[in-house]
């Protein structure tokens, strides 16, 4: 008995002291430190990618002294060793000088830091090609050094390794070229790039709402390319200004808003031997998007993916370079829209594919033939797959990430392609990003919850931890450690609407209550995006932790529209943009109005482009509900934005002009009650400047009183480790002096 009171006696003791010592050594976070290296997230590792020949694990990793710096390093899997492969700073050490198609690709991919920000292997895993500075370097495994492969006085973009690691390919000046990595000679296979004749490029819409980040596309077997050439010149020239600190400059830019021309595109492949090109007839409608291309396993036929300019159709056909011909390989309609994504897998049979569509409201994989026919549905249920990961084709296992489990958290399966249940893989209570090897063999799991940093462990392929790359444990030495003692944690839950509608939140409350404390609500709301993740919320959920701190309570929906909950749950929003959203955002705050901790009368909304829209909204025409609200990079007019994007929601500008009318802020602003801060880049190509500079003219006009802060030469990112930190102050000081937190 007495050895058992000492032990605990002394574990009491070594507590307390523990306890203290952690009270002592506890921090305030403050918004400078979230911004401030090293990073609070501990480790942080990016583009993880297995090597083809599954020898090694490399990644993109910030310095300790500049996050925002990357170098490029790699685990070796047999001897376990982590080494750095490149410093960026040995390679290009000066000022990065990008043309301006670079930056305006880099935004679209919505790629940051500097250094080396994107790589990529050869497919026989024996060479590695990373872009820096406006050049290329190329590294084969066992040389001393990589070899600056590309040093012209021009800028390169969309640099490639071909896929057996022969040739590098690159567009220069609006036209496409290759240069044989071995003997140095540099063809060129397009001549006619120039003003509006763009070849191999991917036009503005393709990139910033398609995803589609390239224009052309090599076959397998390294004799053919496929590329489009896109004539911009039907599309409407604007005049903006993009206003910097010491100059203006005036940009004419082809921007194709809502119910204007898109670009004319053609589609054609290329013979590397002959140089002869082959151009595909894409039909009589020019009026169309080509979503994607893709080349089947024998090299001879080549599929793309075309979508009507309503969005309402898809066609996916099949080109055969032999023959000449092409076929309808399988169609896909919806009332609303059909979305986009890239689970395309033709397999090593050259018999099959799998498809994924949302045909039952829910995206799911399908096994078709290949010639369209139907041989069996993989996946079915009311959730989503976010994306295919792998194909174990020697097993014929399907490996795909979903939210079968809940819409928070998404998670790795694997499903037979023989049909039957799906099986899952991953373990861990988190969000998973997973990257396979290319035999399916091992993947990379790259996985956080909102208390946790990225941590990332290698597996095999059934799911068995085989290391650590990176734990990344809140342990002392940890940089987020000191702030623990205050963190918290918030609940990730849901309620049911006054309709049924069952909406997931997520809320961070005081640690301390004392009476009634203010809100600030953080919102989206638009389509392609979700809030309620289970997921490390990086620099901005490192905001709403101070505020917390503060004495903020911080709330989120993922509200009708939102995406992880599938196509049934995103079509209300058809033709109702500003308001089925807000509907739902009403209903939150309906939610928060029952807690007892809530001050009713002051509570805010924040949000960013979509989110800033959303605040106008919430703003102007829900008064009674939100009380201060902070607008940023905020779509105005629906006029204003882009064809694809806009016209995939709200149908065509002329067609619904009541549903425009209805979903633009303006005829609303007259109601606004509260105080409201609006900011924006002035120099963002996405959602113009002039979206915020027509809704300050108008407020004037109306003798409105508002707040702005317009941010000098910043895109629509607003990046930048003093800007964002002048941009979290002035958020903040805005809802303290309002809600008298100052």
């Amino acid at each position: 008995m007495k050895k058992l009171v000492c032990l605990l006696t002394c574990s009491l003791g070594i507590w307390s002291a523990n306890a203290i010592s952690e009270t002592q050594s506890a921090e305030s976070l403050t918004i400078e430190r979230i911004f401030e290296s090293p990073t609070l997230q501990g480790s942080s590792l990016k583009k993880l990618k297995v090597s083809p020949d599954g020898q090694r694990v490399t990644f993109l990793q910030g310095k300790k002294t500049d996050y925002e710096r990357l170098d490029l390093w790699e685990y070796d899997i047999k001897s376990g060793k982590t080494q750095l492969l490149f410093d960026s700073n040995d390679l290009s050490s000066g000022p990065e000088i990008l043309s301006d198609e670079e930056k305006a690709r880099r935004e679209r991919m919505r790629l940051s830091g500097s250094g080396i920000v994107s790589y990529d292997w050869s497919d026989d895993g024996k060479a590695l090609l990373f872009p820096l500075a406006g050049d290329a370097f190329y590294y084969r495994l066992g040389d001393k050094k990589a070899q600056q492969i590309l040093d012209t006085p021009e800028f390169e973009t969309d640099v490639k390794l071909s896929p057996k690691g022969n040739y590098l390919s690159y567009v220069r000046n609006q036209d496409l070229y290759i240069k044989h990595i071995q003997s140095g000679v540099e063809t060129r296979l397009t001549t006619d790039g120039q003003g509006p004749i763009k070849n191999a490029m991917a036009e503005f819409v393709a990139q910033e709402e398609m995803k589609r980040m390239t224009g052309y596309w090599w076959s397998p077997d390294e004799k053919h390319i496929a590329f489009t050439q896109i004539d911009e010149s039907p599309v409407e020239q604007i005049t903006r200004s993009e206003i910097y600190a010491d100059s203006i400059k005036m940009i004419t830019q082809r921007y194709p808003s809502a119910g204007t021309n898109n670009v004319l595109i053609k589609l054609a492949v290329i013979d590397l031997a002959s140089k002869q090109k082959q151009w595909i007839d894409l039909g009589q409608e020019q009026d169309i998007y080509l979503a994607r291309v893709n080349w089947l396993k024998d090299s001879q036929s080549l599929s793309y993916q075309i979508q009507d300019r309503s969005q309402q159709h898809l066609t996916l056909k099949a080109f055969n370079l032999k023959t000449n011909k092409q076929n309808t390989l399988l169609e896909e309609s919806s009332k609303t829209w059909v979305n986009l994504n890239e689970d395309l897998r033709f397999l090593d049979d050259q018999q099959h594919f799998i498809w994924a569509s949302e045909k039952d409201g829910y995206k799911h994989l399908y096994l078709h033939k290949n010639n369209g026919q139907l041989v069996r549905q993989l996946t079915k249920g009311e959730w989503i797959v976010d994306k295919i990961e792998a194909i174990d084709q020697t097993n014929n296992v399907v490996y795909f990430t979903g939210r079968a489990d809940t819409p928070t958290q998404s998670h790795l399966y694997k499903v037979s392609l023989k049909g039957g249940p799906i099986t899952k893989v991953t373990k861990r209570s988190a969000y998973h990003s997973i990257s396979f090897s290319d035999d399916a063999s091992v993947y990379i799991d790259s996985f956080s919850t909102t208390n946790t940093p990225q941590q990332v462990s290698l597996h095999n392929a059934n799911g068995k931890q085989l290391t650590w790359l990176s734990e990344n444990n809140i342990d002392n030495n940890h940089p987020l450690k000191p702030y623990q003692a205050n963190w918290v944690k918030p609940t990730i839950d849901s309620f049911n609407a006054e309709d049924g509608t069952e909406i997931f939140y997520r809320l961070y409350k005081p640690q301390n209550i004392q009476g009634k404390h203010p809100v600030i609500v953080y919102l989206y709301g638009g389509p392609g995006a979700q809030v309620v993740k289970d997921s490390w919320g990086g620099n901005r959920g490192l905001l709403m932790q101070y505020w917390a701190n503060k004495g903020y309570v911080v709330f989120s929906i993922d509200n009708r529209g939102s995406e992880g909950r599938g196509k049934a749950f995103e079509d209300p929003l058809y033709k109702k943009m500003g308001s089925v959203e807000l509907t739902d955002q009403i209903q939150g705050v309906k939610f928060l109005r029952k807690l007892p901790y809530v001050d009713v009368n002051r509570i805010g909304v924040y949000g960013h482009s979509y989110g800033g829209y959303m605040t106008l909204m919430a703003m102007f025409k829900a008064g009674d509900y939100f009380k201060a609200g902070v607008s940023g990079a905020p779509v105005t007019d629906w006029g204003l934005y882009d064809t694809h994007y806009t016209e995939r929601f709200m149908g065509h500008p002329l067609q619904e002009v009541d549903a425009y009318a209805a979903s633009s802020v303006f005829p609303y602003a007259k109601d606004l009650k509260g105080d409201l801060l609006i900011y924006h880049g002035m120099a963002d190509d996405n959602v113009l400047f002039t979206n915020s500079t027509k809704l300050y003219k108008h407020l004037q006009d109306l003798a409105i009183p508002f707040e702005s802060m317009d941010y000098p030469g910043k895109k629509h990112s607003i990046r930048g480790k003093q800007t964002g930190i002048h941009l979290y102050k002035t958020i903040t000081n805005f809802f303290d002096k309002h809600f008298g937190m100052e």
